[in-house]
C-alpha cells in the first residue's frame, strides 16, 4: 500500500475516468480516506456508518457509490467503489498464501484446483473434461 512502484511525482490534474487513478495518495492513504468518507456519507445519509447498516441499506449505499451518486468529501464515489471492488476481487480469487480466499472458498466455488504447474501432467488427459481435485496453494508445496 506504499506505492513503491507507482509514479508519484505529479502534476495531479483531474483526469478523465479512462485515465485511471490520478491522485497523489498512496493506495493505503486512498483506501483510508475512502473508508472515512464513505462512513461519513453513510452516517449523513442513513444515520449509521456503513458497517452498522442493514443488508438492504448496504446494497443501496454500494449502488449509490457504484453509480457515483454518493457524495464523498474529496474522492469520487465511483472511483472509490471501483478500486474497492477490484481489490476485493483480487483478494477473493488470489492464492490463499497472500491472505485472501480463506479456505480456498473461491477456488472451490469455481472448481479451480490451484497451482497449475502441479497438474501439468494431467492437461492432455483432461482436455475438455472436468478435472476434480481439492485446491492446493503454493504454500502447500513449501
Amino acid at each position: 500500500g506504499g506505492a513503491a512502484k507507482m509514479y508519484r511525482s505529479g502534476p495531479f490534474h483531474k483526469g478523465k475516468p479512462e485515465q485511471g487513478y490520478q491522485l497523489a495518495l498512496t493506495p493505503c492513504q486512498f483506501f483510508q480516506a475512502g473508508i472515512a468518507e464513505a462512513n461519513a456519507w453513510s452516517h449523513k445519509t442513513y444515520g449509521k456508518e456503513f458497517d452498522g447498516l442493514s443488508q438492504p441499506d448496504r446494497v443501496a449505499a454500494l449502488k449509490a457509490m457504484e453509480e457515483g451518486k454518493a457524495e464523498l468529501a474529496t474522492l469520487g464515489s465511483r472511483m472509490f467503489f471501483n478500486a474497492l471492488l477490484s481489490i476485493t476481487m483480487e483478494g477473493f480469487f488470489s492464492d490463499p498464501a497472500y491472505g485472501g480466499n480463506r479456505n480456498y472458498a473461491s477456488w472451490k466455488m469455481l472448481g479451480f484446483p490451484g497451482l497449475p504447474a502441479t497438474y501439468a501432467d494431467k492437461f492432455e488427459e483432461y482436455r475438455n473434461k472436468r478435472y476434480v481435485a481439492p485446491p492446493r496453494s503454493m504454500a502447500d508445496f513449501s
